[in-house]
């Protein structure tokens, strides 16, 4: 089973990121937490905006109207 150029170009990314100089894999996972922080920050903010949809009920029932009655 030969190696073939996408599996060469894999494993050169894989490289890079591992050996590429100055803390790769660390600003990665650096941007990756700080991405993790700003998801969960907004899911909070998102909770916190949420109103009850019974605050915002209007009544539209018509009103019931009132016979009478009448005595012969």
């Amino acid at each position: 089973m030969a190696i073939g150029p996408w599996q060469i170009a894999i494993i050169l990314v894989i490289a890079v990121l591992v050996f590429g100089g100055r803390g790769k894999i660390s600003g990665i996972m650096g941007d990756f937490g700080k991405g993790i922080t700003s998801f969960k920050k907004g899911l909070k903010e998102g909770v916190d905006e949420i109103k009850d949809p019974a605050d915002d009920a209007v009544d539209v029932t018509p009103p019931k109207e009132k016979t009478k009655v009448k005595k012969d």
